[in-house]
């Protein structure tokens, strides 16, 4: 069934490090080899055996309208034709920036990057350059992209001071950013009273999406905003995975509490590699060339991404939210069904088109703790079955499903029949 998918992954082993260009791909957390994908349509995805899957990743997020949507494709061949990239300013950009600014209720400045890592990397720069401090609080479980100021473990104790997640983070590095516990705001208050006048920024996953997705408790983010006014630093939504995916302006728009920067990615560049962060024009004009933080890109703007991205964004109207919210409570009603007629001991997560299936005898899952102590053996089991049955789901406990659009009917039955069957093969 996945032969050549087997010998592909052989292949690439004698010249890609782990035979992939991203971690999760090698499907060592679901025990088995990584599926090698051809092509993608509308809501399947096909590999190199002709399997086909109906996709519950969808990307990790940006395909709002499913694969190979016509309106995205159409407006990359347009603007491929008069070139690629140019390394100078084009109108797109502009065009794209005014459209962010209406869209996301904290931004009025907004700077293109190419991936959420550069953007998130660049927010934390941007925000010590602005305060003139040094530290970054961050929250255990979130997850920023690879800088190396993110790949930070919390040390002995809860409150301590970040050791390296990874060879080649140095402890200098480390020192400056500390760990305090998602939905845990008296946590964060403890780090800000110990380091007072040098915390420059708290940075956090407004809804958290890699432990799993984790929802922020009620008045979480209104604590933390309140907190980084009171002891002035900068508060930083990492939004790379919930802008435009949650709502047309993201988590801030959902939960009513605005950052001082925002940081986005995935859906902003309709599937090719994009990323951004922007605020209030303030804090923004502390870059470069106008201010003295420096941060600069040959590919930033790129005008495929540009104009790949704008074609999703003028779609996201209420109409779109409204799909996306009834096919995700459609999927999430069968799974609760599912998991009680087969007493699972399991919870679900979910806010919108984003979603997990946590393996857990806990009654809910809340913090990163609570994540580590759910069943990644189950997980991997129940994994392969689903792909066995033609569902991709994300290769990680730790992940969540981005539902898009383009799920039929039939499409939701056969996911929500596949995950009963799957539950009954545990």
């Amino acid at each position: 069934m996945y032969k050549k998918s087997i010998q592909a992954f052989k292949e690439s082993l004698e010249v890609i490090p782990g035979g992939v260009n991203s971690p999760v791909r090698a499907f060592k957390s679901v025990k088995c080899d990584p599926i090698f994908f051809e092509k993608g349509l509308g809501s399947k995805l096909y590999d190199i055996d002709g399997n086909e899957y109906i996709d519950c990743v969808s990307s990790w997020g940006p395909l709002i309208f499913g694969h190979s949507d016509s309106e995205t494709i159409s407006a990359i061949n347009l603007c491929s034709e008069q070139g690629t990239t140019y390394g100078a300013p084009t109108l797109i950009e502009t065009e794209i920036a005014k459209t962010i600014i209406d869209m996301v209720p904290s931004i009025e400045s907004v700077r293109m990057v190419n991936s959420g890592t550069e953007a998130t990397m660049s927010a934390i720069r941007l925000a010590r350059g602005y305060t003139n401090k040094e530290i970054i609080i961050k929250f255990a479980g979130n997850y920023h992209g690879h800088g190396d100021s993110f790949l930070i473990k919390a040390g002995s104790g809860a409150l301590t001071l970040g050791l390296p997640d990874s060879p080649g983070v140095t402890k200098n590095i480390a020192k400056d950013t500390m760990i305090a516990r998602f939905n845990d705001a008296s946590s964060v208050e403890e780090i800000l009273n110990k380091n007072t006048d040098n915390v420059a920024a708290i940075i956090v996953e407004p809804i958290a999406g890699n432990m799993g997705l984790v929802t922020p408790n009620y008045d979480f983010l209104k604590s933390l905003k309140e907190m980084s006014v009171r002891h002035q630093c900068l508060l930083i939504f990492d939004e790379v995975m919930t802008g435009f995916r949650v709502s047309a302006g993201g988590a801030q728009e959902l939960y009513n509490v605005l950052p001082d920067i925002t940081t986005l990615g995935k859906v902003i560049g309709g599937g090719l590699p994009v990323g951004a962060y922007g605020g209030n024009k303030k804090i923004m004009n502390f870059l470069a060339p106008k201010g003295p933080v420096y941060q600069a890109g040959t590919l930033s703007g790129n005008p495929l991404a540009m104009n790949a991205g704008l074609s999703v964004l003028k779609r996201l109207n209420l109409n779109t939210f409204k799909t996306l919210e009834n096919i995700s409570a459609k999927i999430y009603d069968g799974f609760i069904n599912n998991i009680k007629e087969t007493d699972s001991k399991a919870v679900i997560n979910r806010v919108g088109s984003m979603m997990t299936l946590f393996f857990t005898e806990s009654n809910s899952v809340s913090n990163f703790d609570d994540a580590l102590n759910c069943d990644t053996d189950k997980y991997a089991k129940y994994f392969k079955n689903m792909l066995d049955l033609g569902i991709y789901l994300p290769p990680s406990q730790y992940e969540c499903c981005f539902f898009s659009t383009a799920l039929s009917d039939g499409d939701i039955d056969k996911i929500i029949k596949s995950n009963k069957i799957a539950l009954k093969n545990l």
